[in-house]
């Protein structure tokens, strides 16, 4: 299916951008902030972990084995 002229623009313009885009949200401390509260809901949700402090630490782990890249 061939995109209209306006469409194509978009995703062109949007291609040429991704990358700069993908290392602004990796670099802003909000994203940063919100990996981690995704990350703390989801070892709340899924690890049955006791102790706060080491369900704070397995969310901070999980945090550090994710990235934000561009996709091609």
């Amino acid at each position: 299916m061939k995109l209209n002229p306006h469409d194509n623009a978009i995703r062109l313009l949007a291609n040429g951008f991704s990358s700069e885009f993908a290392e602004f949200c990796a670099s802003d401390e909000r994203m940063h902030e919100l990996m981690m509260d995704l990350a703390s809901e989801f070892v709340d949700d899924n690890i049955p972990i006791v102790k706060e402090d080491d369900a704070v630490d397995v969310a901070a782990e999980l945090l550090m084995r994710v990235t934000c890249t561009e996709v091609r």
